[in-house]
């Protein structure tokens, strides 16, 4: 027979061994139980991840209504990375919708081409407003144009035309003539600018007026750079309109000794010059009144 002593310590071996083999039991355990945290089954990722394919496509539609000059204009705005800036109606768009719808200014029977469109909501209201427009921007946007043209004249007949215009490419494409030059928040992209200018000079006849509406982004070497020092030496600049909180100016813009009207009547008048301004850029520009 062992001494008691022995059997002790056999009893005190065997209970540390199977404490030990617990401890490794709830160790795996803890560490199985961390695994199926760390890998949901379906269920678990069906309730994070929403079930709408349409929240992962490349771009999704979106069509509002604006009331502008007494209709309701139905635009359709494809947002993603395929159109980028150009699937959006800017505030310095509808800025020169409400100009036009203020100021009362006719369009009828002019030739009228819109720059940059992106949705073509200007060229749109002009064209309703009796103007004969070609509306104008890169390739990628056509087809939004055409479709908010197809949601505004849906009965066909007259309606705008639409026509790919890659400024400093394209001028060869598109005949000069026209009476009326539109353009909307197309002056932001410094690199843009030269080649803007050259389809400017291209387009602006000796009565053409460009009708131009931006927001003042950039700084000295931004919009305000283009308008006060880039075109003043080819064009006469005018400032019409200026709205100061979202710092928001519409230019009319004419060749130099021309920018007169058809039958001797200016659809856009008025406005104070700066052509005087790009030559010193620390003067600043008189505040014009928002009516």
């Amino acid at each position: 027979m062992a001494a008691p002593g022995c059997h002790v310590g056999l009893r005190v071996r065997r209970e540390a061994a199977a404490a030990v083999a617990g401890g490794e039991a709830e160790s795996e355990t803890e560490e199985e139980e961390e695994a199926e945290e760390e890998e949901p089954g379906p269920e678990a990722l069906r309730s994070v991840f929403p079930r709408d394919p349409e929240l992962f496509a490349d771009a999704f539609p979106v069509e509002r209504r604006y009331r502008l000059c007494g209709r309701v204009l139905r635009i359709a705005q494809h947002h993603g990375p395929r159109l980028g800036l150009a699937a959006s109606v800017w505030e310095a768009a509808l800025f020169l919708c409400r100009y036009i719808e203020e100021q009362h200014l006719d369009f009828r029977g002019r030739r009228v081409i819109e720059l940059g469109a992106g949705t073509g909501i200007v060229g749109i209201l002009v064209a309703l407003l009796g103007g004969d427009v070609t509306i104008t921007d890169q390739p990628a946007a056509l087809d939004q144009i055409r479709e908010n043209v197809q949601l505004n004249f849906p009965a066909g007949g007259a309606r705008p035309r639409v026509q790919a215009l890659v400024w400093g490419q394209d001028e060869g494409t598109v005949p000069g003539g026209y009476e009326v030059i539109l353009g909307s928040d197309i002056v932001y992209h410094p690199p843009s600018f030269p080649p803007l200018l050259g389809t400017l000079r291209h387009l602006c006849g000796p009565r053409a007026i460009a009708l131009l509406c931006a927001k003042m982004r950039g700084g000295d070497s931004g919009a305000r750079h283009f308008f006060h020092q880039m075109l003043p030496p080819y064009f006469r600049v005018q400032l019409l309109q200026r709205e100061p909180e979202e710092e928001i100016e519409i230019y009319r813009v004419t060749c130099r000794g021309g920018g007169d009207s058809v039958d001797g009547e200016d659809p856009i008048d008025g406005g104070e010059p700066i052509e005087e301004m790009g030559r010193d850029p620390d003067l600043s520009v008189p505040r014009v009144g928002v009516t």
